[in-house]
């Protein structure tokens, strides 16, 4: 018996294999991100899933921006409630943390040992922006200073889900401490609202 194959409008298709791909990345990181895994999750062929992508490198990346562009537009989601209920930096540090430990974090990294850059920029610009709003003395501080603030937070939170066990046991943490990260992530919140003297 065979299994007859739906023919999905292309769009429909590629988000479709975009959320198994995502799924399969929370679940086993990077390495569970195959193409005939995420052809069985969405029931087409290898073939099917290489014509809308190329092959797992343009899978991969095609994956990298569908996550960036859910991250900013989860950032922006955060941001206009945070703002709104008082600006508590640490939920926002603990949102966007949240989000790299979904396997965005081990992917970005992946990706970018293999060679591969983003075109795009700005993925953070909200929240440099909504942060640079907050800066007690923001008219006299420029926006730089806020940009290198959150590119450092970005820079460790994304490699924390990878490497933040091994970089805190090189710093002489160890046992179960070494495996948290919310006592680091909690520095971080408390080190951004220092250096961007926010009220």
């Amino acid at each position: 018996m065979t299994s007859t194959r739906v023919r999905r409008p292309p769009e429909e298709a590629r988000r479709l294999i975009l959320d198994a791909a995502e799924r399969l990345l929370a679940e086993g990181g990077v390495a569970a991100v195959q193409i005939r895994a995420v052809a069985t999750r969405v029931g087409m062929t290898d073939a099917g899933v290489n014509h809308h992508f190329g092959a797992r490198d343009g899978l991969l990346e095609a994956l990298l921006r569908h996550g960036g562009r859910k991250i900013r537009a989860g950032a922006e989601e955060v941001l206009n409630s945070w703002l709104d209920r008082g600006a508590d930096i640490g939920e926002l540090v603990e949102a966007l943390a949240a989000f790299y430990r979904r396997g965005y974090g081990e992917l970005a990294v992946a990706l970018h040992a293999a060679g591969w850059r983003d075109p795009g920029s700005g993925m953070l610009a909200p929240v440099v922006d909504a942060l640079h709003a907050l800066r007690a003395n923001a008219a006299e501080t420029p926006i730089e200073d806020t940009r290198l603030a959150v590119a450092a937070l970005h820079q460790a939170l994304a490699t924390e889900p990878r490497y933040g066990q091994v970089f805190r046991r090189s710093a002489g943490i160890t046992g179960p401490a070494s495996r948290s990260a919310g006592p680091q992530i909690r520095w971080w919140t408390t080190q951004l609202s220092r250096s961007l003297d926010l009220p």
